[in-house]
């Protein structure tokens, strides 16, 4: 399998309004996006990968001059690999309110009331809806009036799930992974105790923390671990770290306890720190309150008074693939299945697999060979179908 190599972001600025479901609208924005691979003369080839909560537009390939620059789905986007790039032209799209380039609350609000400053905490509320209305938007741009195929896990999931309700006839296939068709009570709570982390530091200024040249990193540290805990499975937890001690020289004897409460004894801890410390230096704690909300407000029942089956009636002659992961606790199986069951209430072609692996929910981001191989086996259906 070969490598993309090199890639370089693009930036694509709408000046036409867009309304947001929240009855706001942003007069204008940019959207950051990469590509990957050749449009076909038909145009029939184009694959959409939607990206979840701390992620981006950098799918696959390298930075010039960044080490470890790799796209965060790398291991499955380029030729030769599941998402082969000499059959597919790819196209990952940065989502409004993000911190990686689109238009978001680390940049300046046009209202000239606001004094130049940074949205901050006024930046609108955004829902995955939204997002995928942009989205299309930049796809109209482009050129591209059907999808071979929307892909995404987790809250990327949702978004390829919502482009089959919202834009259905621009849509060959979903491949929605590692999702739900909403959260449920506990992850909307673990979402409220990460969102408590970041609202209660000091540092936090009510969301405009800019003005005052703070970052509040004790509220993202916070965040991050505790959604970091709920992508890993007990099992993997257990094996990477069970009950391992940083430094075990004498501890546990009587009278030789060389640490304090406050200190890192475990190596969990010591990893959790860790990912805690790295996350707070590069994310936007208002686009973490953003993102997640946008978690929290997904449910496309809601307006079919809770029938799942009755919302996906709009998505009938769409071909659907659905996986999940038996360790993921946080987007369980049973969540797709009823995705699944749904979608077969409208008699609608779907194919579902249940892998076992031991990773949790972060099983959808790593080389898993049945995983990929099933992928690819999809992606090899869809290029015959559309000539690619």
């Amino acid at each position: 399998m070969g490598a993309i190599g090199h890639v370089t972001p693009q930036t694509r600025h709408f000046d036409a309004p867009l309304p947001l479901r929240s009855g706001a609208q942003l007069a204008g924005y940019s959207l950051v996006y990469e590509t990957y691979g050749t449009l076909n003369a038909a145009r029939s080839n184009a694959v959409l990968v939607c990206h979840a909560l701390n992620a981006s537009h950098h799918v696959a390939g390298t930075y010039a001059g960044q080490d470890k620059s790799e796209g965060w789905w790398d291991n499955l986007v380029g030729p030769g690999k599941p998402l082969d790039t000499d059959r597919f032209f790819v196209i990952g799209i940065n989502n409004l309110g993000s911190c990686f380039g689109s238009t978001g609350p680390m940049q300046v609000n046009p209202d000239p009331a606001k004094g130049g400053r940074p949205w901050g905490a006024d930046f609108p509320v955004v829902t995955v809806e939204d997002w995928v209305d942009a989205q299309a938007r930049l796809l109209d741009v482009l050129g591209i009036d059907c999808l071979a195929a929307v892909l995404g896990g987790s809250l990327g999931g949702m978004q390829a799930l919502s482009w089959t309700l919202r834009y259905s006839a621009r849509v060959g296939e979903c491949i929605a992974v590692a999702t739900a068709p909403n959260l449920s009570a506990q992850n909307i709570a673990f979402n409220e105790v990460a969102r408590r982390a970041i609202i209660t530091d000091p540092d936090f200024h009510g969301g405009h923390f800019y003005a005052h040249g703070v970052v509040p990193q004790r509220g993202l540290r916070v965040a991050r671990m505790i959604g970091h805990i709920t992508y890993l499975s007990d099992d993997s937890m257990e094996e990477k770290f069970g009950r391992s001690l940083r430094n075990a020289s004498g501890l546990g004897r009587p009278g030789e306890l060389a640490y304090t409460t406050q200190d890192i004894e475990f190596q969990i801890e010591s990893y959790l720190r860790y990912q805690g410390d790295k996350f707070s230096t590069y994310f936007d704690a208002n686009t973490y309150l953003l993102i997640t909300r946008a978690l929290d407000y997904f449910d496309p029942a809601a307006a079919h008074g809770g029938d799942l089956s009755a919302a996906f009636a709009a998505a009938r002659g769409r071909r659907f693939t659905v996986v999940s992961f038996t360790t993921d606790w946080r987007f369980s199986p049973a969540r797709s299945r009823e995705i699944v069951k749904a979608l077969v209430d409208n008699r609608i072609d779907v194919s579902y697999a249940e892998i076992a692996a031991p990773h949790g929910h972060d099983a959808f981001l790593l080389e898993d060979p049945r995983y990929h191989g099933l992928l690819r086996a999809t992606f090899d259906r869809i290029a015959r179908q559309v000539g690619a």
